[in-house]
Formats: C-alpha cells, sequence, structure tokens
C-alpha cells in the first residue's frame, strides 16, 4: 500500500478530505445536491511553517491544526441545514456572524482540550490512587491507571455511537476510509471500487487517540513524580511529548507494511470498527467528489501503479 497523505473527516451529511495545504467540503444538502466548497487551511503556526515539518514537534501543531479545521469545517456543513430565515442575513449581519463563530470556534476548541485533558489523564490517575491501600506499587496503578484510560475511551465512543446523528457521521467516517484505501491499493476512484474497500485505515484519528493513552503508559513509567501534584504536572506536560511520538508512528504505519508495526496498529484498527460504519452509495458519492477536489488520483495512481492515469 502506497500513503497519499490524504486526510479528513466526516462533517454532517458530507465529508472534507484535505492533501497538504487544500481541503475540499463535500455535503449532501437536504435536496439532495452534492456541494463542494474547496478551500485553502493556513495553520495555526504559518508564520513559522517549519515547525510543522520537525520530527515529534509537528505532531502536536497538526493535532491542533485538525481540530481548529474540524471544527470549521462542521460548523460549515452544520449551515445547510439550518432555517432559512437564519441565513437571509445582510452583508454586515453575515460578517458579525462569522466572527462570533470564530470566537466560538477557538472557545470550543479550548474548552475541548482541557475537558479532554481532565477526563483522559487526570481522571483516572484519581481512580487508580483509590487503590494505593491495596496496590501500594505506583508502577502497576500507572499501568492500572493506562488502561482505565482507555476503558474511559472506549466506553466514550460505545456511548455516542448510540445516537442517530453520530451514527450517519461513522457511516461518512467509514466513506472517507473507504476512499483512501482504495485509492492506496490503486483502484479507479469508483462507487464499486470504494464499496469493497476496507473501512479501517491505519492513519485514522482513532488509532492516533488510542495511540496517544497507549503511549502515555510507557510515559508515566519512565517520568516519575513524587508528589500528587507533581503526578498530575507531569501528566499534562508530557502530553505534547506523547502527541507527537504518536503521530511519527501513525505516519510510519501510513506507509509501512512491517509486520511489528501492522501489530501495534491493531488495537487502534479494532477500535474503528465502533467509529466507523458501511455507508451507502449516496455517501461514496460524496466521498468521491470530496477526494477529487484536493487530489489527482489517476496520477497518483499511474506514478505509484503503473496504471493507465486516463481511467
Amino acid at each position: 500500500m502506497k500513503s497519499s497523505n490524504i486526510g479528513g473527516q466526516a462533517v454532517l451529511e458530507g465529508i472534507m478530505m484535505k492533501h497538504k495545504d487544500d481541503y475540499a467540503v463535500a455535503v449532501r444538502k437536504p435536496d439532495g445536491e452534492i456541494f463542494v466548497q474547496k478551500e485553502t487551511y493556513r495553520s495555526i503556526v504559518y508564520r513559522w511553517k517549519k515547525l510543522t515539518e520537525i520530527p515529534f514537534i509537528r505532531g502536536v501543531f497538526n493535532f491542533i491544526d485538525s481540530m481548529v479545521l474540524g471544527m470549521k469545517t462542521l460548523t460549515y456543513s452544520a449551515s445547510f441545514y439550518e432555517d432559512e430565515e437564519e441565513k437571509e442575513l445582510t452583508e454586515k449581519e453575515a460578517s458579525r456572524q462569522e466572527k462570533k463563530e470564530s470566537l466560538l470556534m477557538g472557545v470550543t476548541v479550548a474548552f475541548s482540550l482541557v475537558a479532554a485533558v481532565a477526563i483522559f489523564m487526570v481522571l483516572p490517575y484519581f481512580l487508580s490512587s483509590l487503590l494505593k491501600s491495596y496496590i501500594p506499587s505506583y508502577g502497576v496503578r500507572t499501568v492500572i491507571e493506562g488502561f482505565v484510560r482507555i476503558g474511559i475511551f472506549i466506553l466514550y465512543v460505545l456511548l455516542i455511537s448510540r445516537m442517530e446523528d453520530i451514527q450517519r457521521t461513522f457511516m461518512y467516517h467509514g466513506a472517507e476510509h473507504k476512499c483512501i484505501n482504495c485509492i492506496e491499493h490503486g483502484l479507479p476512484l469508483t462507487v464499486e471500487n470504494v464499496r469493497s474497500s476496507s473501512r479501517q485505515h491505519k492513519r485514522c484519528g482513532t488509532s492516533f487517540l488510542f495511540l496517544v493513552l497507549a503511549i502515555s503508559i510507557i510515559m508515566l513509567l519512565l517520568v516519575r513524580a513524587e508528589t500528587p501534584l507533581m503526578r498530575i504536572v507531569i501528566r499534562i506536560v508530557l502530553l505534547p511529548v506523547i502527541a507527537g511520538v504518536s503521530y511519527e508512528f501513525l505516519k510510519l504505519a501510513g506507509r509501512s507494511e512491517n509486520p511489528v508495526v501492522n501489530l501495534f496498529s491493531k488495537p487502534g484498527l479494532a477500535i474503528q470498527k465502533l467509529t466507523t460504519k458501511e455507508p451507502d452509495d449516496g455517501m461514496i458519492e460524496v466521498a468521491i467528489q470530496a477526494v477529487e477536489a484536493v487530489f489527482d488520483w489517476r496520477a497518483y495512481e499511474a506514478e505509484n501503479f503503473h496504471t493507465a492515469a486516463d481511467h
């Protein structure tokens, strides 16, 4: 399998696909039409773009960029389903609304990061600390803490997957993966080929989050502190390091078929069975249009699989 370096995510009744600095959002409108919008994304550190190219450091900024872009494209896709009277705004009102949405997006991303740290890093530490009387070894409790962390993540995914809107989003998520797998296995990007492709992909954000949780166990065993306060501080301070290492492994997994890499990728792929569902043909059509807006898959396949560029 050849990595295409295409990434993306599901949005409301649609898909966002990104390649290099270009991204496109394809949405199935209420009237059934597929609307595609292509834009160029400017990184949060665009003034210091080299930071997004330095191994182990780039993972942190790419993660934050993906959160910002994800919120932006989700908000955009939701706008197609607003009431008509909400859409009929004057230019001044639209500008004011856009500023409010940008502020809200920033607050939401910041709150999401704080909530994620509290739920997935701090809470498991407190829960494992309750076992101190029964398990005096800090190392053993740290391993238990790691499994509690992973358990909370899986429980969270299971709970949200019961929501009807989320189930459709997971179907679009499946369509996104199937499109990328179709391309990276040298197949023409057609509904039939996409439908038969796998809905699991090693470069998925789900796998990244699992890696962060798993690698945190190793990191926290290596870096220790004596007081409870410092242990909490370490869990927060180490997050960028853990994210950086996880990102590098994810990039490696995306271009490698090494048996060891594949073995470590399996847990993340297994969790993707929860975060992706089989899409219908209409969803696949949306995904294909999102891909074709930002990526020349014919040229990619001609170069990597020696296929004709004019399928």
